[in-house]
């Protein structure tokens, strides 16, 4: 059996030899270019485990155990991790790609080659030189970090993956906006270090303004001590006082500071409260109104003497 198990190794050998010859190559060298293939990328396999490992490691260290909310710091370490993954990759395959070439041909010329032609690619692309660079300051300067909402570029949406080329942005609609960073030449990030909701109340010019403003103290602060609401702010509510007068209501402003990203969840609490509290204290919110004076001609029978004018509050649902 041993016999017939090398005499078959030797078959496989030789046939192995013969078919190599045919391409001017031999199997010793044959083997010591498929053990540098296998190491190649093993290594490469490697090197790519480890790079993940670092990014999660990056995650996991910035992790503050509180699920409700991103902080600063784990927003940019998600940014640093998807940062680190994305130009590990390319670095990994390129070096892999470039050292298999490398086991079958000189690759000097090669590389001589590639300087020139990326030397006109540059040219050719400036556009994404541009985006590279402007994606390079953002990391940097640390503009905005992945979980932010920001505006950019004419769009509104939260950051959901960075490159150094593009930023993803996703809307309230769920669309999902591509941006190439050579095109964000202003970017207003919207939950940076705390945000704050602006409320205006409005009540008839009939109602009392003071009670009014009481009412709407004394929910804005129940809401800031709410065990629920409570913690999303960043400092006690502030009723700032009547904001304008005008043409059918008095504006009350309320400003609510909050926690990075809250204050679009606080204020639509407030109005809610607000809403049943004025109601239950049968202070109206106005709607817009319209007055029509009809003035008679005096003609006819029925018709006023002296031409009086009457007026009519017609309401303006649907701008009657």
């Amino acid at each position: 059996m041993k016999a017939l198990l090398g005499t078959s190794l030797l078959d496989i050998q030789d046939s192995v030899e013969r078919f190599l010859r045919l391409f001017g190559a031999d199997l010793v060298k044959a083997r010591s270019t498929a053990v540098g293939l296998v190491i190649i990328w093993v290594l490469a396999y490697g090197a790519w485990q480890l790079v993940k490992l670092i990014a999660r490691r990056i995650v996991i260290l910035a992790d503050d155990g509180d699920d409700n909310r991103l902080s600063y710091q784990e927003k940019r370490a998600q940014t640093v991790a998807q940062l680190l993954k994305s130009v590990g990759r390319v670095l990994i395959l390129t070096f892999g790609l470039l050292l298999t070439l490398r086991l079958f041909i000189d690759i000097t010329p090669l590389l001589a080659g590639a300087g020139i032609l990326g030397l006109a690619f540059s040219f050719g692309a400036q556009s994404l030189v541009k985006d590279v660079i402007a994606g390079t300051f953002i990391l940097i300067e640390n503009q905005f970090a992945v979980g932010d909402v920001i505006e950019a570029a004419g769009k509104t949406g939260t950051v959901e993956r960075m490159t150094l080329r593009v930023v993803m942005l996703r809307d309230i609609d769920g669309a999902v906006h591509i941006i190439p960073n050579g095109q964000i030449t202003t970017a207003t990030n919207k939950t940076r270090g705390w945000s704050r909701a602006v409320v205006d109340v409005s009540i008839g010019y009939d109602a009392d303004v003071d009670l009014a403003l009481d009412i709407i103290r004394d929910e804005a602060a129940k809401l800031g001590a709410d065990t629920v609401h409570g913690v999303k702010f960043d400092q006690p509510p502030e009723v700032v006082g009547v904001q304008s007068l005008g043409d059918n209501a008095v504006s009350i402003r309320v400003m609510l500071r909050t926690q990075p990203g809250m204050q679009w969840e606080v204020a639509r609490e407030f109005r809610r409260r607000i809403k049943v509290r004025l109601d239950h204290e049968g202070i109206d919110i106005p709607y817009p109104q319209r007055m029509v004076h009809v003035k008679h001609s005096g003609m006819g029978s029925n018709a006023p003497a002296g031409g009086d004018t009457i007026a009519q509050d017609i309401a303006a649902a649907g701008g009657a």
